[in-house]
Order: C-alpha cells, then structure tokens, then sequence
C-alpha cells in the first residue's frame, strides 16, 4: 500500500544516523528519510557480503542525489565475536540455580548441560566467580570453575539462551582484540565503496585506533581522494579507562550504550555518556549517541515519552549525532522514526537550556584556522548574524566552529563531494556544493547570491564568512568578515 508522507524538511541541528537494514534499503524509502532528515547512513558488517554492500553504497548515493542532499556513510565493523554457539532447536531454557557448560572445544549443537563458543580463549579470560551476562545480560551465569576448554557456571536466574548470543564479562577483562582478521577483509570492502566512516567495535585502547587508521592509510586510493574517518565505539570498560587517549586517536566516538551497559551496569551508563560527550567536545572530537534511542518504533508508530526524554537530553548534552539501529534496519515505521527523531531534535535545540556555555570547556585555539572558528562564532553571536559560511576545501574549519555548539547555522560550501559527505556528521553544518572561483571577492558574491537564493538571508541580514586568501588549498583558512546581504 503506497503511503501518501510529508516530506517537509524539518530544519535541526543535531544530526541523524540510521542503520540500513530490510526496512529501508530501497531508494524510494531511503530518498524519503533523506528528504525529511536523515543525515548519516550506517552500514552493519555483521552481516552481508562485499556485492551486498556495494550494492546498498549505491542506493544510498542514488538516494541521496533524488533527494538533492549527500549524505555519510559509516561502516559499522562487527568486531570479535564473543558468542555462543549453535543450539538444538534454536533455544533453550536455562532455570535458576542450574550448572551449565560453556565449552570451547566443544563442536555440536547446544543443550541443556553445555553449549560451544565461537571465542575459543574464553576460559582464559574468566575465573571463579566472574560473572557473565549473556544476551544482551537477560542471562546471567557465575563461574563456579574453569577446566580445560569448560567453564562450569551456576545459572543465577531463570531466561532463554538462543543460538549465537553475545557474552560479556561485567568489569570487563575480555582479551579478543578490537580488529579480527574479518574485519581488516572487511575494512578493504569499506574502502572500495568509498565510505566515509569507519566505526571500529570494542575499541580497548588508543593502538587500537592507532592500528585501523594505519590500514586505512595504506588502503586508501587516491581515487577518493579523501580518507574516511575513524570513529571508535566505546563498549568495554578498558575503553573508559583509557578514554582520554582512544578519542585523541579517532576522529569522533560512539557512545554504544548497549554492551557498554551490560559491562559496567545500566545506570552508570548516563553519566558516563555525558562524560563522554563533554570530554569530546573538548578535545574537538565528534560524538555519536546510539543504542534503543527510539526502541518501541520498531513496531510503534510513536515513541514513548521516556524515548523522547532520552534523545533531547542526548541533544542538551551536546551530542552531534543520535542513532537508529533496529528502529530504521528492521522496524515497522523507517520513515516515522526518522521524522519523529528530527522532530525531537529540533524542539531540544530551541530550548532556554543553552549550549554556549560548553565554550570554556573546549581546549584552547592553538592553530590560525582553530582561532579564526572561534572568532567566527563570537562574533556571529554577537552581531546576531542569519548565518555563518565557511568556504572550506578539507571541511576543517567549520567542524572547529560546531564544537562550540553555536544554534547558528554553519554553511561549509566545499567543491569536493567527499568532504561535503564528511561534514554531514557534524552538528551545526549544513554541507553545500559550491564551484566557488578562485578569485575570493568573486566567490562571496557567489555565496551571497546562494545564500538569498536558499532563503537563508534576506536584504540587510548579516552573516559571518570564513575563507584563505588562497583558495581551493586545504588548511589556508585566515580570513573572518562580516557581510551585509544587499
């Protein structure tokens, strides 16, 4: 049944990442969410082939020229996987106060007394009394003794086990590293198709960021000209420990308050979201925040108010992005949910609670174009200005003028695809192509008339502009003026 939607564009800031899946990976649909708000694309590597994902690249770029907009795209790396085996008839039901078998030499299928591991250095990792949460922590299992391959644990509450559920070791300790050799195949696929984003899973520590963005360098083509970005997913409770360096090694970071939840506990996850957020921001890193944000859409075609709750206080904490996992791959409402979230994004970021006062967080300007962001922002706030534009060949300056989370809109008008596809992450900035001349008065005059004509400014509006006295060379930005529209 064909679907008559609003496809109003609904203005925000905060950026908007969905997660392709079976319920959104045609164009028509795709084209819609694009239309409506969708910003950034993540693409699962846990499932699907090389063709499969070259395929969904491009329909998500067919998509996103429909639509008149470019939009990111992340892959999402799978990472170790720390799960179960298969199981006798896809389930089974372990009862309170049951021994159980977690056996990594074992090869068939799962019962009541034992199931086998895809993680064979397990019962390395855990000693008696450990805990291990399985299923997402629906199950929990203390280890009573480690012989060999065997873990014998204690079932502590009666739950489902299902083929292939993931493990967690609450307080962390899991040795798998970050990149497995499925990942690095994986990451030569993300290449090829021209990514823009690479997310790497259960990051521990700052090498491992150190290691992926080694193998992109060496991966990279001129052919795309620029490299995609490394976000690290923080997951593990190695991954707060060491939180200060892993996002001074990435580009921006994740926020996944799923597995992270089960290590450390569900309620010290919103503080340390928080934390995670502020401690970005001020090291000039970008931060996505993901996991159940809009949960009951899978199948509803509304939220609940607690999901409206968690996704403005996720804006009101200054996040740039907000993310959509089963709600867009799978659920029932793609397109609801998308607009929905905009919605939400929108009213959190018109609310009396400023983000201006992150400013005195963030680390001081030590570059020319880190200053002229900063001046940027302060003068456009004091002078009121409509706008501010940057003309930008790498995409730099106007990311430095979205971390001092200014509700000012940041025009970054760039004459490369690739990076006008970067910016689409970042909060504030609305990414634009513009064959701008190399002669700069020329080039503002070109702006000016883009700008009335996009209904940005009017006849007497200021805006603020930022560009290098030589154009089109990257890192050249020097330049702040302040513009009347005529």
């Amino acid at each position: 049944m064909s679907l008559k939607r609003d496809l109003t564009r609904i203005s925000h800031h905060t950026k908007i990442v969905a997660t392709l899946g079976p319920a959104s990976s045609e164009v028509d649909i795709l084209e819609q969410m694009i239309r409506v708000g969708l910003n950034v694309v993540r693409f699962n590597f846990s499932h699907g082939t090389a063709a499969f994902h070259e395929e969904n690249a491009r329909k998500v770029r067919e998509a996103s020229e429909r639509a008149g907009r470019q939009v990111a795209i992340i892959a999402d790396l799978q990472g170790p996987k720390i799960r179960v085996g298969k199981i006798e008839n896809g389930r089974i039901d372990l009862v309170e106060g049951d021994t159980f078998i977690l056996d990594a030499a074992y090869k068939g299928e799962g019962n009541q007394q034992r199931v086998g591991l895809d993680y064979e250095n397990l019962p390395n990792d855990v000693a008696p009394g450990d805990i291990l949460l399985l299923d997402d922590g629906l199950l929990t299992l203390t280890v009573k003794k480690v012989d060999g391959s065997q873990i014998h644990t204690i079932v502590e509450n009666s739950a489902p086990l299902k083929s292939n559920k993931g493990i967690n070791k609450q307080g962390g300790g899991l040795s798998a590293p970050a990149l497995t050799e499925k990942d690095m195949e994986d990451l030569k696929t993300a290449l090829a198709i021209g990514v823009d984003y690479v997310a790497i899973s259960f990051v521990k520590s700052a090498s491992d960021m150190e290691l992926a963005r080694q193998l992109v360098m060496q991966g990279s083509s001129s052919a795309h000209n620029v490299q995609p970005g490394l976000i690290a997913k923080i997951e593990r409770v190695e991954a707060i420990q060491n939180l200060e360096e892993i996002i001074k090694a990435s580009d921006g970071i994740m926020v996944a308050r799923g597995d992270l939840a089960v290590e450390v506990g569900n309620a010290a996850v919103p503080a340390l979201q928080k934390q995670m957020i502020s401690m970005a921001r001020k090291l000039r890193r970008f931060t996505i925040t993901a996991t159940q944000m809009m949960e009951s859409m899978i199948v509803n075609p509304v939220p609940t108010r607690a999901e409206v709750s968690d996704v403005a206080n996720a804006v009101l904490d200054g996040t740039d992005a907000v993310m959509l996992s089963a709600e867009s791959a799978v659920g029932k409402y793609p397109f609801e949910t998308v607009r929905t979230m905009a919605i939400i994004c929108q009213a959190a970021e018109k609310a009396e609670y400023p983000l201006e006062n992150i400013d005195m967080n963030i680390n001081s300007a030590n570059r020319i174009d880190h200053v002229i962001a900063e001046g940027a922002v302060y003068a456009a706030r004091k002078i009121n200005a409509k706008a501010i534009v940057a003309l930008t060949e790498s995409g730099t300056t106007p990311f430095q003028m979205s971390r001092y989370g200014v509700n000012i809109p940041i025009y970054a008008l760039t004459s490369n695809v690739n990076v006008q596809r970067k910016m689409a992450i970042y909060r504030g900035v609305r990414p634009m192509m513009l064959d701008v001349s190399k002669d700069q008065e020329t080039a503002i005059q070109e702006v000016e008339a883009h700008l009335q004509f996009r209904g940005v400014v009017e006849s007497g509006d200021l805006f603020v502009i930022t560009s290098g006295m030589q154009m089109h060379q990257q890192g050249a930005t020097n330049t702040l003026q302040i513009y009347r529209a005529k």
